[in-house]
């Protein structure tokens, strides 16, 4: 098929997938605060630790809230909460960044009349037999010697939800974070500091695009998003081309990766995965079907959860070798797909508990969470449904994402700053005290090397690695 020019490039597809249907944003719910209800303060003081987030200001709640049943934005603290005996206590959401219509906060209103931080904090003293979610106190004070992490101001909006980051091969300096609201950012110093870019094209949309992932390979970059777009660069990521994509792709692209010269994958929401070699002039399907048709025909499988299917993933990941994995928009089970594979295969998942997000372990095995803050880890390599639990405490709130350095050292990330380390390969778990006073979910652990890692949350959340590596484990 013949090549077309940068400004009239088109994505020739090989199929004939329906069009995507449009998604919703997300909505979280807020119960009416109640000025009658009080809590003690050994009780608040389980909730500043981090059994729930204290918040004076609606806007530490996630996106955009509704009141009453009422879908209109709420910004900032609700009216009638002068008081600092009113405070509004927020319980961290399970859903993730790519699965934007499904799920809500979960809140719980709290007055204290007159109680303030600092009595809050005092009320400490008396607890220091207590078990807090499963961590004793001990247990807390052996993780406050854990710090492997530090954050990263960002010249971003509160709201913005980082979703991706990738660094260029040939220049391991320069780097890219992306994210909701078009965000766009460049660092040239390894990730210690981090400036805007603009993309005209984009801009010049009208569109408010959510970037969801970035790769490179050499100097080649890509970036793909939501309304569906496609951006390729040739020098580092100083300049970026928008490729046009087909108003038949189906579903928006969540994921991309760079795979050689001018060649790259490209995956949508709805399990559609292109593969290009001619820098996105024209792409080609890798798989024959969507994971709907796909469901369609092995609902009768005994695949528990498929006929209650949505149509598209809420989250997916690649391993090294090109195989991905995917879970369902509900969490009810996993799907897998291997390079030379026509179709993604449906897995049963493992415990009662929905799947909240899963992925690879450096030694090419699986890792999965469970809503509510569950772990389990595959046996042996490759795709597998012997799943192993790890015991660890999550103080109730659910992992979100996990990240391996290596066979034995991974972090696990989540909400509410949440964030633990495993130095035994997920066998035991201590937690890392540096997102302790961040009120933020942690969505994504991305290690770029041993070395040079990340995690990105919502409201312009970005932790740097400085830890010394595997070598420190």
């Amino acid at each position: 098929m013949a090549s077309v020019g940068v400004h009239q490039a088109a994505v020739v597809l090989a199929n004939g997938f329906p069009s995507a249907t449009a998604r919703t944003g997300p909505v979280c719910h807020r119960g009416m605060l109640n000025p009658s209800k009080t809590v003690s303060a050994v009780t608040a003081f389980s909730a500043y630790r981090g059994l729930v987030r204290v918040s004076n200001d609606l806007s530490d709640c996630e996106s955009v809230c509704s009141t009453s049943g009422s879908t209109s934005p709420a910004h900032g603290a609700p009216s009638g909460l002068g008081s600092r005996s009113r405070r509004l206590v927020c319980r961290a959401s399970s859903s993730s960044p790519l699965q934007e219509n499904e799920g809500s906060m979960h809140e719980v209103a709290a007055t204290v009349p007159g109680l303030t931080r600092r009595d809050v904090l005092a009320s400490s003293v008396g607890l220091a037999g207590l078990a807090l979610s499963g961590l004793s106190v001990g247990k807390e004070a052996k993780a406050a010697d854990v710090e492997d992490w530090e954050p990263v101001p960002l010249p971003v909006d509160r709201g913005v939800v980082l979703l991706d980051v990738g660094f260029v091969p040939d220049e391991p300096q320069r780097g890219y974070l992306v994210g909701t609201r078009q965000t766009l950012l460049e660092t040239t110093d390894g990730g210690k500091t981090w400036d805007p870019r603009l993309i005209g094209e984009a801009d010049e949309e009208g569109y408010n695009f959510r970037f969801n992932s970035v790769s490179f390979n050499g100097t080649e970059g890509w970036i793909v998003g939501k309304p569906a777009i496609l951006l390729h660069s040739d020098d580092a990521g100083k300049n970026w081309t928008r490729i046009p994509l087909s108003t038949r792709l189906p579903g928006n692209p969540v994921l991309v990766k760079g795979t050689g010269p001018s060649s790259a994958e490209m995956v949508t929401d709805e399990g559609a995965i292109y593969v290009t070699s001619n820098k996105g002039y024209n792409w080609k399907a890798a798989v024959e079907e969507t994971v709907s048709a796909t469901l369609n025909r092995t609902v009768s499988s005994g695949i528990g959860g498929a006929s209650y299917y949505t149509g598209t993933f809420s989250n997916i990941n690649r391993s090294l070798d090109g195989s991905y994995v995917a879970v369902s928009s509900r969490g009810n089970f996993f799907l897998t797909w291997e390079p030379g594979q026509s179709f993604w295969v449906p897995h049963n998942r493992v415990s009662s508990r929905r799947i909240q997000n899963m992925g690879w372990r450096t030694d090419g095995g699986l890792w999965l969470v469970t809503r509510g803050g569950g772990l389990y880890l595959s046996q042996g390599e490759g795709v597998s449904e012997n799943f192993k639990e790890a015991r660890l405490s999550s103080r109730g709130f659910g992992i979100l994402d996990v990240g391996f350095v290596s066979k034995d050292q991974a972090f696990a990330a989540g909400g509410s700053g949440i964030l633990l380390k495993t130095q035994d390969g997920g066998k035991t778990w201590i937690r890392d005290k540096t997102a302790d006073d961040i009120a933020a979910n942690l969505y994504a652990v991305r290690f770029v090397n041993e070395k040079q890692g990340f995690v990105l949350g919502n409201n312009g959340v970005l932790l740097r690695y400085i830890g010394s590596g595997i070598a420190s484990g």
